[in-house]
């Protein structure tokens, strides 16, 4: 699946079968629910659920939350909007086997 392609699944009542936890806390996270992106975030204790965490809190407004899921993943804060740090997020989530 390709990003155009998953923001299509984003007009569906639920997240497509077979997606990874840190795609389904994107997907959550476009449809407007923060609470259910970051309990599929908080799910994936690894670099990419770290990543999206970071996105989430920094969506939040809590930067320093955010430094923290920044740190654990090992990887500098997103400099860009929250909507390309989204994109950048999904992409490379979609690429990843």
């Amino acid at each position: 699946m390709d990003l155009s392609a998953f923001k299509e699944t984003l007009a569906q009542p639920a997240p497509p079968e077979g997606l990874s936890l840190a795609l389904q806390a994107l997907w959550w996270d476009a449809k407007g629910d923060w609470d259910k992106a970051h309990e599929c975030a908080q799910e994936r204790d690894d670099r990419d659920g770290a990543r999206v965490h970071a996105y989430l809190h920094r969506k939040e407004g809590d930067p320093s939350n955010a430094g923290y899921w920044y740190r654990r993943a090992g990887t500098k804060a997103f400099a860009g909007s929250l909507a390309e740090e989204w994109e950048e997020l999904a992409r490379s989530f979609l690429i990843t086997p």
